[in-house]
């Protein structure tokens, strides 16, 4: 199948959803979606060039260019360069309470260069894409920024809405150095969403992450003269990795352990004399977390020993769980029936069913529809987003814009970004965004519950970051 966008046809009958026999909404959520709807193909241009950017973590200028001129152009107040990151910036419309924040994202993953085809076929090969969607994440957020901005200026909203321009989310975590500089200090609730094979509000809240990095330095010799005089820090990488492996059979289930071994030695004949190990530790809270890493310390100690080498075990970041707002989650929930599931072509379906065939999965074609809050199965990943729920009500979500079952950060999510599959899930995702943060601002009632709910969350927790001091690093 060769490659081609899907024309993204939005009707009249699409303008405001059907409903389902819940309360009529406000004139000013109806007006919300409108907006969206009519920001829509701005939303598929922008979401489409920063998926032709595909820049990675710390390096995404032009998309973070495009977003913020764009808010700029639109009437926002735009503080660029923020806490430390020159792809980092802030948006803000308003003045007054409630302030409510939105998340946007825009990072790409190395490697994962594809054109919209169902067959791989990068645009440039090795090169980056956007094999989690955040192309179509930071633009959905911006559309409902935009929307919300546009009721306040009419004067149907009162308050202040914030679309937070968040970078290196793959990578770095962009979002825990802008909770350390305290730039979502004074918000009311915060909302984000991310790109998925399924639309649901989040239950459960991703797991807890600590990003670390252990090397080894040991002493060179000739390795077949004199190798009993050199002290091998590839002999302790290995050692250590060993270790790690070994301790998989005595966690929990819910723990994920990763690494890769970024340098072991540069020729054959030579013992190395340095070596690096980075790794990832993952659980459902960071109790978990803390748990596991303690042995892995003691495990690099000892490859150390092992070796007759130096070591350093190096913390270099980290992500928390997101803290789930239950009030909020069912604000969401709701929203998301009013707007009812989503619906896709013939074409469409073919398109994603090829893309599952190509990756060895039930060709089941998409899933549009909206998934209870209630029987969600816990799965693997992490986000940034729950440093900020540690510090503010926050409020997320999925929305379908991929086919069901393909591997996630793969060519297969690249592939559907790229097209309307990917625009429309976009677009979903903009208007219950806009419609929740409506309910926030009209409803003090609503918007009070989810900070009791937060309140309630946080009693007896201690919000602790893993970021080491100074600027983030570049990867």
């Amino acid at each position: 199948m060769k490659s081609f966008h899907f024309a993204l046809a939005l009707s009249a009958a699409t303008l405001l959803p059907a409903g389902s026999g819940a309360q009529a909404p406000s004139p000013a959520k109806s007006k919300a979606v409108a907006s969206v709807e009519r920001l829509s193909a701005d939303l598929a241009g922008l979401s489409d060039r920063v998926w032709a950017f595909a820049e990675t973590a710390l390096k995404e200028t032009r998309s973070a260019q495009l977003l913020s001129d764009y808010l700029e152009k639109q009437g926002f107040r735009v503080e660029r360069g923020v806490a430390g990151m020159p792809t980092a910036f802030v948006a803000t419309y308003g003045a007054g309470s409630p302030i409510i924040g939105i998340l946007g994202e825009y990072d790409a993953l190395p490697g994962l260069s594809q054109k919209a085809s169902a067959q791989k076929d990068p645009l440039e090969a090795g090169a980056p894409g956007h094999g989690c969607g955040h192309n179509l994440l930071g633009a959905a957020s911006l559309g409902a920024a935009v929307a919300v901005k546009q009721l306040i200026a009419a004067g149907d909203l009162r308050g202040t809405v914030r679309y937070y321009g968040t970078p290196a989310e793959e990578a770095v975590g962009g979002k825990v150095y802008m909770v350390r500089e305290g730039l979502f200090r004074d918000l009311d609730a915060c909302l984000g969403w991310h790109p998925a094979d399924r639309t649901e509000v989040d239950m459960y809240g991703g797991q807890a992450l600590v990003d670390f990095a252990v090397e080894f330095r040991g002493k060179t010799a000739h390795a077949a003269f004199d190798p009993w005089n050199g002290r091998s820090a590839a002999d302790a990488a290995e050692a250590f990795t060993h270790g790690v492996n070994l301790l998989r059979e005595h966690v929990r289930p819910s723990v994920r352990m990763h690494y890769v071994v970024q340098k072991a030695g540069e020729v054959p004949n030579v013992v190395p004399e340095n070596a690096r190990v980075w790794c990832w530790i993952r659980d459902w809270q960071m109790q978990g977390v803390e748990t596991v890493l303690a042995r892995v310390r003691k495990i690099a100690e000892g490859a150390a020993l092992i070796a007759g080498v130096e070591h350093t075990f190096t913390i270099q970041g980290g992500d928390s769980e997101i803290l789930i707002n239950t009030a909020g989650a069912r604000l969401l929930d709701a929203n998301l029936r009013w707007l009812g599931p989503l619906q896709y072509t013939d074409e469409e379906h073919e398109f994603a069913r090829a893309l599952q065939r190509s990756a060895g999965v039930e060709p089941v074609g998409l899933d549009g529809s909206i998934h209870p809050l209630e029987g969600q199965q816990p799965e693997g990943g992490s986000t940034d987003v729950g440093d900020v729920s540690y510090n503010v009500p926050t409020l997320h979500f999925a929305v379908t814009t991929g086919p069901r079952g393909v591997p996630w950060h793969s060519w297969y999510v690249v592939a559907a970004g790229g097209t309307s599959i990917g625009h429309k899930g976009m677009v979903q995702a903009a208007k219950a965004l806009a419609a929740t943060m409506v309910d926030l601002y009209e409803k003090p009632a609503a918007l009070e519950e989810v900070k009791a709910d937060y309140r309630a969350k946080m009693k007896g927790r201690t919000y602790k970051s893993y970021i080491p001091a100074g600027p983030p690093r570049v990867p």
